[in-house]
């Protein structure tokens, strides 16, 4: 039986079934990692799946529901985030797909996010994964509208959100207008009126606070997570005032995105050292496709006990479809996006990569999981309870070395 953690589903990107399985594959690459969450250690410190089965990924919760072709309907499972005592469902619902077509075209409007946030919850979901800049603070007002709405209960739910930084060597900053989505390097963000709404300044991360909870109309943050490494504000500056804002009142926990092991550890290690609050999880790029995170970082991750939620789980929609295939996001993206999803796709390419989209889509068909279309218009309630099922796959330890065996090393992107 195939020990898995909990994963974020983007819900608005283009998925399909076969997903499930390789979802629960690269949850079996490392046992040991929260990935969305989890507990105690986590991560593998190598690339073979016997390493990982060694690890005890995500509080040892095991998937043990049937498979999606059946009818027995899915039962949400539980883990610790890392090593906090903060419990969060196995998938946790990604909201950066929700605010307004306006940022970028394959965003759903507030109609329909609504209506995907109320069957994730209505499916035993209770974690939601936003960020400021998502449609430029659009995605935490309809998250919040969501809560108001249909009355999720404040002391169940956990509500994760970001304090935007310079990404792919952007400027992600939340623009005055819906249709900002980034500010090109070229651009310099102080003569456009952005000089201190990016990055990890004291200021910032306070300003950044602020605005999330009027956004989402909260009286604090779960789960506070820094969007990449500042290379630019001083570690102390950081680390002190993310722990001011746990001390205030305003945010329960704090968690990193993609950054290089050396700098979470120097975060981590400033913030324990000097018995300030420490970072209880960690969003980085993995997937099935992309495991480059098995060499530095899940092995750092594991040191401190701190929980692995990856980003971009199907590879932007690699592992979703044929290989010949594209997605809408991939289709449409424009900005920066374009660039970083073209850079992204490009770097996955590669025999390794097809044949391990080949082996997804044949175990897929071999565990009964339904093929469906993207996630568009009336097919994405469906797809996302087709997703949420996915805690109800097994795979053999056979089936993840299957699966894992084709890959091979690649270039570190998703860090800057």
């Amino acid at each position: 039986m195939v020990k898995c953690g909990p994963f974020i589903v983007a819900a608005g990107t283009s998925t399909r079934s076969q997903v499930e399985i390789q979802r629960q594959a690269r949850h079996a690459i490392w046992p040991n990692s929260a990935r969305f969450s989890g507990s105690g250690p986590s991560l593998p410190a190598q690339l073979t799946a016997d390493c990982c089965r060694q690890s005890t990924r995500f509080s040892g919760a095991s998937c043990s529901i049937s498979p999606m072709a059946s009818s027995t309907p899915s039962k949400m499972q539980y883990v610790r985030l890392g090593n906090s005592g903060l419990k969060v469902s196995r998938i946790i619902l990604g909201c950066m797909s929700y605010g307004t077509p306006e940022w970028q075209a394959w965003v759903l409007p507030e109609e329909e996010g609504l209506k995907h946030i109320k069957a994730a919850y209505d499916a035993g979901i209770n974690t939601f994964d936003t960020a400021n800049v998502y449609s430029n603070g659009l995605s935490e007002v309809v998250l919040g509208k969501a809560i108001k709405q249909f009355n999720l209960p404040r002391d169940e739910i956990v509500v994760m959100t970001k304090a935007s930084s310079t990404i792919f060597l952007l400027y992600f900053v939340v623009g005055r207008e819906p249709n900002v989505a980034f500010l090109n390097p070229a651009d310099n963000p102080d003569n456009a009126g952005y000089c201190n709404q990016h990055g990890l300044s004291r200021k910032h991360i306070f300003d950044s606070v602020k605005h999330s909870l009027k956004r989402l109309q909260l009286d604090y943050i779960d789960v506070l997570q820094c969007h990449r490494f500042d290379k630019e504000t001083p570690i102390e500056e950081t680390m002190q005032a993310l722990h001011d804002v746990v001390k205030a009142g305003y945010v329960r926990y704090i968690g990193m995105s993609s950054c290089w092991a050396y700098q979470f550890s120097a975060m981590q290690n400033y913030a324990i050292q000097n018995n300030l609050t420490p970072f209880i999880s960690m969003q980085n790029h993995y997937s099935l496709v992309y495991r480059e995170e098995e060499r530095e970082m899940f092995p750092t991750l594991k040191h401190f006990k701190v929980g692995s939620i990856p980003w971009s789980p199907l590879g932007r929609g690699l592992l979703t479809r044929p290989i010949s295939e594209q997605s809408k996001r991939g289709a449409v993206d424009r900005h920066g996006f374009a660039t970083r999803t073209t850079k992204m796709i490009k770097s996955y390419a590669n025999d390794a990569s097809t044949s391990i989209v080949n082996r997804v889509e044949e175990l897929s068909k071999k565990k009964g999981a339904r093929v469906t279309a993207p996630i568009v218009g009336s097919t994405s309630l469906e797809n996302l309870r087709e997703l949420i099922a996915a805690v109800n796959i097994e795979l053999t330890e056979e089936e993840m070395k299957y699966l894992e065996e084709p890959y091979q090393p690649r270039n570190i992107i998703g860090h800057s």
